[in-house]
C-alpha cells in the first residue's frame, strides 16, 4: 500500500473546519434541550427518555452511513463530502425550527430529526481523517477536530447569555412564550454557522479515489456491517469497553447537569423563576469552561501526541474528568465548580474526541474504515440508551436519586473508563 502524502497545517485545518459547525449545533443542544423540555412541561423522570433520540439515531444511522460512504465515489463530490452536505442542510433546518416548538412532542420529534441529520454529517468526518492522512498525522488530524469542536461549543454555550446581556434579546418566559427569545436567536445563528462551516470543508478539501486496498468487500450494506462485527479487531474490542463507560458518564452530564444546577444546587422550584434561569446560565458557563479548556487541551495534544502515547494521554484525561464531574455533587462554590471541576472535564473531553480514534484508526483495515467507525459508535450510543431507560425508572421509584445524583454517577463512570484504558494494547507513541 502506498503511503499517503503528508498534508500541511492549513490543509488539515480546512478538512477539520466543518466540525466547528457540527459542534456549534451540538453545543446548543447539550446546553439547552433539557431546559427546553422543562419549559414545555417535562417531568424529571421523563428527561432521559426524551433524550433517547441522540443514541438511537446514532445506533441506526452511523454504521449505515459508514458502510454507504465506503462505497461512494463521485468525481466532484468525492467519497465522504456528499454526506457532510446533506446532513448539514437537514441539521440546519431542525436547529432553526427547534425553539418554535409549541409542545413537548414537537420538540422531541425535532430532536430525532436533528440528531439523525447531525449523525449523517458527523460519522464520515472520522473516516475522512483516516482517508486523507498518513498514520503519522492522524493523531494531529483528530486533535485538530477537537480544537474546532472546543471552539464551536464554547461559543454555542455562551451565546444565549451574550444575547441577553449584550444583544438586548429578551429571556422572558411565560404562557405565551415558553421558550426564551435568546434561545430562538441562538438556534437560528447555530443553523447558519453549522451549514457554512460544513460548506467550507466541502469546497476547500479534495478527496482522492480509493485505492484498490481501500475498496470495501462486495457485500450489501447490512451484510457488511454484520461481517465487520464478527471480524472486529482486538484493539477495537478493548476500546469498546472504554467508550461504553465514557459515554455513559457524558450522557449523565448532558441530560442532568443544567437542570441539576438550577434545581438541586440553586434550589429553583419554578421554571419561570429568575433562580431557574440563573441556574441554567451557570450550567452553560460551566459547559463553556469545559469546552474552552478542551480547545486549549486539544492544541496541547497536537504537540503532546508526538512524544506521548494516546493511551497515556487518554488515561490521565479521563481520570481528571471523572474526578471533576464526581466532585460536582459536593462542591458548593460556583467559581470552583466552574473553573476547577469543569477544567478537568474539558481535558477529558478533548481526549475523548481524539485519542480513542487515534488508537483505533491504525488497527482498522483501510477498506472498512467507514463501517468500522460507524460500528465504533455502537459503544457510544448503547450506554446512552441504557442510561435513558434505567435512570428514568430509578428516578420514578427512588426519590433520593435526583438530577445531581445522576451527575455524580457520570463522574464515577468516567473513572471506570480510565481504569479500562490501562488495558488497551497500544503502547507506542501516537505520532512518531
Amino acid at each position: 500500500m502506498s503511503e499517503k502524502p503528508r498534508l500541511s497545517f492549513w490543509q488539515i485545518w480546512n478538512m477539520s473546519f466543518g466540525f466547528f459547525g457540527i459542534q456549534f449545533g451540538w453545543g446548543l443542544q447539550m446546553g439547552n434541550m433539557s431546559a427546553i423540555y422543562e419549559y414545555l412541561g417535562a417531568k424529571e423522570s421523563e428527561l432521559p427518555l426524551l433524550w433517547l433520540a441522540a443514541p438511537l439515531t446514532g445506533l441506526i444511522v452511523q454504521p449505515i452511513i459508514g458502510a454507504m460512504s465506503d462505497r461512494t465515489w463521485h468525481p466532484f463530490w468525492g467519497r465522504r463530502r456528499p454526506y457532510f452536505l446533506v446532513g448539514a442542510i437537514l441539521s440546519s433546518l431542525a436547529l432553526f425550527l427547534m425553539p418554535h416548538s409549541g409542545a413537548l412532542w414537537m420538540a422531541a420529534g425535532l430532536l430525532w430529526v436533528l440528531d439523525a441529520s447531525v449523525n449523517i454529517s458527523m460519522e464520515p468526518f472520522r473516516a475522512f481523517v483516516a482517508d486523507l492522512l498518513p498514520h503519522q498525522q492522524r493523531t494531529v488530524g483528530f486533535a485538530m477536530q477537537s480544537v474546532f469542536i472546543g471552539a464551536g461549543a464554547v461559543i454555542a454555550s455562551k451565546l444565549p447569555g451574550w444575547l441577553r446581556d449584550h444583544g438586548g434579546v429578551s429571556a422572558v418566559t411565560g404562557a405565551g412564550q415558553p421558550i426564551p427569545q435568546t434561545v430562538h436567536v441562538a438556534f437560528a445563528v447555530g443553523a447558519v454557522v453549522f451549514l457554512l462551516a460544513v460548506l467550507w470543508t466541502v469546497f476547500t478539501t479534495k478527496e482522492h479515489p480509493p485505492s484498490p486496498d481501500e475498496k470495501p468487500p462486495e457485500h450489501s450494506g447490512m451484510h457488511e456491517i454484520l461481517s465487520a462485527l464478527k471480524q472486529m479487531p482486538a484493539r477495537m474490542k478493548q476500546l469498546a469497553v472504554v467508550q461504553f463507560f465514557t459515554w455513559m458518564g457524558l450522557f449523565c452530564m448532558w441530560i442532568f447537569f443544567s437542570v441539576a444546577v438550577a434545581r438541586n444546587v440553586l434550589g429553583a422550584t419554578d421554571t419561570n423563576s429568575q433562580l431557574y434561569k440563573d441556574g441554567i446560565d451557570l450550567a452553560n458557563n460551566c459547559f463553556a469552561v469545559y469546552n474552552l479548556v478542551a480547545f486549549f487541551a486539544a492544541m496541547g495534544f497536537l504537540w503532546l501526541g508526538r512524544v506521548c502515547s494516546a493511551k497515556r494521554i487518554h488515561f490521565v484525561s479521563l481520570l481528571l474528568g471523572g474526578l471533576g464531574l464526581a466532585s460536582a455533587g459536593v462542591v458548593k462554590d460556583h467559581a470552583v465548580l466552574q473553573w476547577v471541576c469543569f477544567s478537568g472535564i474539558g481535558i477529558a473531553w478533548a481526549s475523548i474526541l481524539s485519542m480513542p480514534y487515534a488508537m483505533l484508526s491504525s488497527a482498522l483495515p483501510a477498506n472498512r474504515m467507514g463501517v468500522y467507525m460507524g460500528i465504533f459508535n455502537f459503544f457510544i450510543v448503547i450506554p446512552q440508551i441504557l442510561v435513558a431507560i434505567v435512570l428514568s425508572r430509578v428516578m420514578e421509584h427512588f426519590e433520593g436519586f435526583n438530577r445531581l445524583s445522576a451527575v455524580v454517577l457520570g463522574g464515577i463512570c468516567l473513572l471506570i473508563a480510565a481504569a479500562f484504558t490501562l488495558m488497551v494494547k497500544d503502547d507506542q507513541p501516537a505520532t512518531p
